[in-house]
């Protein structure tokens, strides 16, 4: 390819789809949010009046969030390997059923508007493909190891790579002499440890439900709960899933109030949360205050169980749309791990000021850095798209 690509990036979600038209210098030449599913004739109308508009393109991205076990590095779509990677995506849809079956909407739409452009479906577990074996191994009989090759995957990968290499050098540090924990905070949210650029642990596993709780989904719950709801509590295996994926999370914890934390902040006010706003009862605010503290304190044991797997701490990083936009919950989460060193540590003028930019947090004296990055997945996404349509 020349230096003068155009790589369209396309991120597919339950009832959207979002285009991104990047130069070769990876700016923004143009972009769209389409807020229809993936599959529906809405959008197959609106892309395809996206890429009338937009001219020629070079290739397609295509972020995927889960590759199962076949695919475990980022694979082309076109050409002859393409029919063994759809069906391998195929089955990786049974792992994460809220996210691939969009995305492989998305990529027949684009291979059947662009049959003859170079397309690359990017994956988010890629980046946590050579986890540890420790890491990697979940404590279950060998048998059902063996059987249905259950592993820890670990996703927001293509987030993760964009958000290493820009702390390093907002940190003026070579990647693979930095230990980092990192955590990708937005409507799904891990945190993941990273050794010399390698990812070592996430706090996501098998599947993207695993760990924080996020907006309608659990996260980490105690297996024998599940059981005992199945066994005692009468509720079908459909019931507890729609529960445990879309009916849990923030907006379980706020009674419904909101998934979303702006909502949640302005609702709590007070205290952390900023000055009360808004015509809330009390208890709204009550609940607002107890998911946004529950939130909080996850996202805090789960930055320290990464630090854990981490000979030393150089650096915590926030990114997602959360973690980039939302001083509150950056200063929660800062000021419950003083173990770590970061309980005074982010300078509050410039965390409440930090806005669509990555910056250093913390104050110049502070024993850990702190670290902001703008979450740019469809940069990443171009830039292996990149690499496997022109590899080397």
């Amino acid at each position: 390819m020349s230096a003068a690509e155009r790589v369209l990036v396309v991120n597919a979600g339950g009832g959207s789809l979002k285009l991104s038209l990047l130069a070769a210098d990876d700016e923004l030449i143009d972009g769209e949010a389409i807020d229809a599913a993936p599959d529906s004739d809405e959008a197959r109308s609106a892309l395809r009046d996206f890429l009338d508009r937009i001219g020629p393109v070079d290739a397609v991205g295509h972020r995927v969030v889960h590759g199962g076990a076949e695919l475990s590095r980022h694979a082309e779509l076109t050409g002859a390997d393409g029919a063994r990677v759809l069906a391998a995506l195929e089955v990786a849809a049974e792992l994460a059923p809220l996210h691939v079956p969009p995305a492989l909407a998305a990529i027949r739409i684009c291979l059947d508007a662009l049959p003859d452009v170079p397309q690359v479906a990017c994956l988010d577990t890629v980046f946590h493909a050579d986890l540890p074996e420790a890491a990697r191994v979940d404590p279950l009989p060998a048998a059902w190891r063996d059987r249905f090759g259950l592993r820890r995957y670990g996703f927001h990968g293509l987030s993760y790579t964009w958000a290493v290499r820009r702390a390093a050098a907002l940190l003026d540090r070579p990647v693979e002499r930095l230990d980092l924990v990192l955590t990708h905070l937005g409507s799904g949210a891990s945190v993941c440890a990273v050794r010399g650029g390698r990812s070592v642990w996430c706090s996501m596993g098998f599947t993207p439900l695993e760990g924080l709780p996020m907006m309608t989904r659990s996260g980490s719950v105690d297996p024998g709960l599940v059981l005992w709801l199945l066994q005692q509590g009468g509720l079908s295996v459909d019931e507890v899933a729609d529960g445990l994926e879309h009916a849990a999370g923030l907006t379980a914890l706020s009674r419904g109030l909101s998934g979303d934390t702006r909502v949640l902040v302005e609702a709590a006010g007070g205290g952390p949360w900023g000055d009360p706003a808004g015509d809330h009862r009390p208890d709204e605010r009550d609940a607002a205050r107890l998911a946004l503290e529950v939130y909080s304190l996850r996202v805090r044991q789960h930055l320290a169980a990464a630090a854990a797997c981490l000979p030393r701490l150089d650096a915590v990083v926030f990114t997602g749309e959360i973690g980039a936009d939302q001083p509150e919950i950056r200063a929660a989460v800062c000021e419950g791990l003083a173990v770590l060193g970061l309980g005074d540590a982010l300078d509050p003028a410039r965390n409440a000021a930090a806005i669509d930019t990555d910056e250093v947090l913390t104050r110049p004296d502070a024993p850990i850095p702190v670290v902001l990055v703008q979450p740019r997945e469809d940069r990443q996404i171009a830039a292996e798209t990149r690499a496997v349509v022109r590899p080397g």
